[in-house]
């Protein structure tokens, strides 16, 4: 077993008290909920109460959802069912506990070779709001604005190409030298292939060298959506979704664990996204390497998709359930409050989420797109935010080993 495998399977660890109990859908962790009943809706479509019942017997069975399962929790009115059999998953694992880590964002340049109509982040050469941080900058921004309480820094860019390849290397050395301590979560998969081309290694011999200089983990972004019509119309540049996916194999299967998203809400279908979360969780069967899904809702602003009026909060809630239901091996749902608010995150604790990422500290690519959410919040600030939606706030570490509550 790789460590990525080895890692993945185990369930964080406290300091004190034993897993909290879910009480507003279950009468214990794992238990049949309360809730279940035979009574019909009158409003939902026919067929639709017998279809749900059949879902609702199969998840409390312990019986794995097909693709015609997800495409149908995509598609019927009865969200609050799909959000309240969701919440029940999501009880069962980690009962009234919310996770968050103490984070902060670095991107470093935001020149990109590549053109991708959702992003409002990149910059082509020359273009005067550009930028590219040099490796002092760099020592500097970690010695003057890293707060003590920090433990992780996720770290993405665009594909600038007048960067060298030890420029990625010593990026990650700079900020170890600086502060041993932190956990880098560090370069998508889109950024691992771009390093093996430039430097003409193999993505083994980069994650070698990446890990060598402190690499921790990877973070999932850069997928999008796993489908090759939204792939040529919308990022053609970029990794295929198979090129992602064995990337993605690929370092995992070299012990390094990381995250993968879905971007939903501008031209995908329901059927690409529920075939996304199936390519995942294949994958996930194959390598046990993913520590959390993160759906990402797409902000049109400032892209050349602003014509497309972005993901409703109904649809950020049935996303995020529905890749509850259906991700049965991965941990961890996210909600991403950047992305998708903070009020909407609050209620995605009550939808299956039962992760609120972190304090994040200067989030750029999503607010050159117009997200009106604040850059960073502060860890009181998240602490009441999940208080108030009725869980019990826990700080974690970046890969979910370690889980203290507050």
């Amino acid at each position: 077993m790789t460590p990525a495998a080895a890692s993945a399977s185990a369930a964080p660890t406290t300091t004190s008290q034993p897993h909290a109990t879910g009480t507003s859908a279950s009468t214990a962790v794992g238990a049949a909920p309360r809730w279940r009943t035979p009574l019909r809706d009158p409003a939902l479509p026919a067929g639709h109460h017998e279809r749900l019942l059949a879902i609702e017997e199969r998840v409390l069975s312990g019986v794995r959802l097909d693709a015609d399962d997800g495409l149908f929790l995509m598609r019927t009115p009865a969200l609050h069912r799909v959000g309240r059999l969701a919440n029940w998953v999501r009880e069962k694992r980690h009962g009234e506990r919310a996770y968050f880590v103490v984070n902060r964002h670095l991107n470093p340049t935001n020149f990109c070779v590549y053109d991708c109509k959702f992003c409002a982040f990149y910059r082509r050469a020359n273009d005067p709001t550009g930028y590219r941080m040099s490796l002092e900058d760099v020592r500097r921004v970690v010695r003057d604005e890293f707060e003590r309480e920090l433990t992780e820094v996720h770290i993405v860019g665009g594909i600038d190409p007048k960067l060298p390849y030890s420029y990625f290397i010593d990026l990650l050395r700079v900020i170890k030298e600086e502060r041993p301590d932190l956990h880098l979560k560090a370069w998508t998969m889109i950024e691992i292939e771009w390093f093996a081309r430039i430097s003409k290694k193999s993505i083994e011999e980069v994650l070698d060298d990446l890990l060598a200089a402190g690499l921790g983990s990877c973070p999932g972004g850069g997928v999008e959506v796993l489908s090759d019509r939204v792939h040529a119309a919308l990022f053609p540049d970029k990794l295929s979704p198979a090129q992602w996916l064995d990337t993605a194999r690929r370092v995992q299967r070299h012990g390094v664990r990381m995250n993968a998203t879905m971007l939903y809400g501008h031209i995908e279908t329901d059927e690409e996204l529920v075939a996304h979360m199936v390519a995942v969780r294949a994958l996930q069967d194959e390598t046990k390497g993913f520590m959390t899904f993160i759906p990402l809702a797409f902000h049109p602003a400032h892209t050349e998709l602003a014509h497309l009026p972005g993901p409703t909060g109904l649809l950020d809630l049935r996303t995020i359930a529905v890749s509850r239901l259906l991700l049965d091996n991965i941990e961890h749902i996210k909600t991403y409050w950047v992305m998708q608010g903070l009020g909407v995150a609050q209620v995605a604790l009550r939808f299956g989420a039962d992760d609120i990422d972190g304090t994040v500290v200067e989030e750029k690519i999503t607010h050159d797109a117009g997200a009106t959410t604040p850059f960073g919040v502060t860890q009181g600030e998240l602490v009441r935010l999940i208080r108030e939606a009725g869980r019990a706030p826990y700080q974690r570490d970046t890969t979910c080993s370690r889980a203290t509550p507050v």
